[in-house]
């Protein structure tokens, strides 16, 4: 009996020490979010406006005027950029984006994929960890991105990625990530980021007549690459406020879960405690009444 106490001392003592550390990581994972909210919410309409404005000009341009980003071709290679986290302890956030990725090489590359045409190109560890392990092409040039998450360290990968496009290197870019909506909740999404994709024109919709000042070849050409490095950098923004919400709701389930099993064991306790002392009362009086016998 007295070992039995000591087993259940032993794991509450063990469940209240992993609860102050669930509760000490969600209120970093709090701290954290509460910047790259901040950051994301900011960026986002300036992203979005952008991206529409591209999509309006790269639809509406003249036939005779040649984009090369825009250049829709036979799908041979594919590069995904797939954003996770660089830690754990998120819930599911990490797995979410990779069966994400996996199920739309699935639908939309199967034939790419059997041919080892589908490039995975990682922004974290996680990813790149489980997309390895799971046997596809990963590169590991940009997955410690977040170690030092910078425009200009983005923008490296995202003109690498253009570089390649332009190159016929790829004929397709996605980019998989997970779209911050609220600290309990995210959105993974999976978006074409070259060729860049096209506005289709409602019907009886008038055409958009832009005047372009300077000349439209040349202000294409100066947007075009602005305007992706800017999409990928939101993309990683929401990735980042996705991993601290992720993690903060983990770690408050993990308390309150932790609270649960703490009653439990301490029912279990007192319950042994007190059959305990009951058996050294029955031993007690029945010595005693042996004695008077």
């Amino acid at each position: 009996m007295a070992g039995q106490l000591k087993e259940v001392r032993n794991r509450i003592k063990s469940v209240q020490s992993t609860q102050q550390i669930t509760k000490a990581m969600k209120m970093v994972s709090a701290a954290k979010l509460r910047r790259a909210q901040d950051a994301i919410i900011q960026m986002r309409p300036y992203a979005q406006k952008l991206q529409e404005m591209l999509s309006n000009i790269v639809s509406n341009v003249d036939g005779g005027t040649s984009i090369k980003l825009a250049e829709a071709r036979e799908i041979e290679k594919v590069l995904f950029i797939v954003i996770t986290s660089d830690r754990g302890l998120c819930g599911a956030y990490n797995s979410n984006v990779v069966k994400l990725t996996k199920a739309t090489i699935a639908e939309k590359y199967h034939s790419q994929y059997q041919k080892g045409n589908v490039i995975i190109w990682n922004i974290g560890k996680k990813g790149w960890e489980s997309m390895s392990k799971s046997g596809f092409v990963t590169s590991a040039t940009f997955k410690d991105i977040y170690l030092n998450l910078t425009f200009e360290n983005v923008q490296a990968a995202a003109q690498a990625a253009v570089k390649a496009f332009e190159n016929k290197e790829f004929d397709a870019v996605e980019v998989v990530y997970s779209q911050f909506k609220n600290a309990a909740t995210q959105e993974f999404v999976s978006e074409p980021f070259l060729p860049i994709p096209k506005i289709q024109p409602k019907a009886g919709a008038k055409k958009s007549n832009f005047i372009f000042e300077p000349n439209q070849e040349e202000l294409i050409a100066e947007l075009m690459p602005k305007i992706l490095n800017t999409q990928l950098f939101k993309a990683v923004l929401d990735g980042n406020a996705s991993e601290h919400g992720a993690r903060m709701t983990a770690m408050d389930k993990a308390s309150e879960n932790a609270n649960e099993l703490l009653k439990s064991l301490k029912i279990s306790y007192n319950r042994a405690r007190q059959a305990a002392i009951t058996t050294e009362l029955t031993e007690i009086v029945s010595g005693a009444a042996a004695l008077q016998g």
